[in-house]
């Protein structure tokens, strides 16, 4: 088999659904062996419904379905020392990592004023503490031999996104922790790069962020709206960039904020 990350070890967290399957079967398609993490269940802090345990092993069965390995584990992003175990464990089943995708992520919406503290905890714990987990837990798999970690920020950590506060704030976080994860481990040639998606249709949308906007705050509107004329971009479209960040195609680039924003930076 030849593609452009076969061989490569790939942990992905939020791997069940929507944009963290997208980037399971694009690995696999290109030669990837998976370590698919995902909580599997829903937080009484976000308001829509989080993946399932059949959509971990859907994510799993399409992976194999393509001739790769797919490891499953059933792990809150929270929790580091449960997320490095598992990691450990399939790292030790696969032979080794080769890269790390944290995508996990939440979202919740609101004014200023009608935010909560238990909205922040989440959105910041899962979000940017996840991340750090998910780097810390794939690092002492990579620093001996070099490897990619991505971080899945999105535009709201390059722009005051209104409206989700906490979100904004957290994707913000991953930056700067991605930046100085890229200082630090450049000397051991482990690449770090964050992805900065605009909107995409994954079941990560709080309907009372749609009507904040058309109900209540729709002079923000013009803030989330992309410069080309999409309303929505692909999962399939931030997997291709996640796929070029792992594969040799990128081993000079670390630092980098890597838009699939359809340009809703730029307006």
């Amino acid at each position: 088999m030849s593609g452009r990350v076969t061989g490569k070890r790939v942990l992905i967290t939020g791997a069940a659904r929507g944009m963290g399957r997208s980037h399971a079967v694009r690995l696999a398609e290109e030669g990837a062996d998976l370590i698919l993490v995902d909580i599997c269940e829903s937080l009484p802090e976000v308001e829509y419904p989080l993946a399932t345990r059949d959509d971990l092993d859907e994510t799993a069965r399409l992976v194999t379905e393509l001739g790769r390995q797919a490891l499953t584990y059933v792990v809150d992003v929270r929790d580091g020392a449960a997320l490095s175990a598992a990691v450990a464990e399939g790292v030790a089943e696969l032979g080794g990592l080769d890269a790390s995708v944290a995508n996990a992520g939440v979202l919740t919406a609101g004014t200023w004023d009608t935010t909560t503290a238990e909205q922040w905890r989440t959105v910041v714990d899962v979000n940017l503490i996840g991340t750090w987990n998910t780097c810390a837990a794939a690092l002492p798999h990579l620093v001996e031999r070099g490897g990619s970690l991505i971080n899945v920020s999105s535009v709201a950590g390059l722009k005051g996104s209104p409206l989700h506060t906490p979100y904004t704030a957290s994707k913000h976080g991953v930056v700067g922790l991605s930046r100085a994860l890229a200082n630090e481990l450049a000397a051991v040639n482990v690449r770090v790069n964050t992805v900065h998606p605009t909107g995409v249709a994954t079941g990560l949308r709080p309907d009372s962020l749609h009507t904040l906007l058309h109900e209540t705050r729709q002079d923000l509107g013009p803030i989330f709206q992309n410069a080309l004329p999409i309303q929505m971009t692909e999962a399939l479209d931030i997997s291709n960039a996640v796929l070029f960040l792992i594969s040799d195609e990128a081993r000079h680039v670390t630092g980098l904020e890597f838009k699939v924003d359809a340009g809703v930076t730029i307006r």
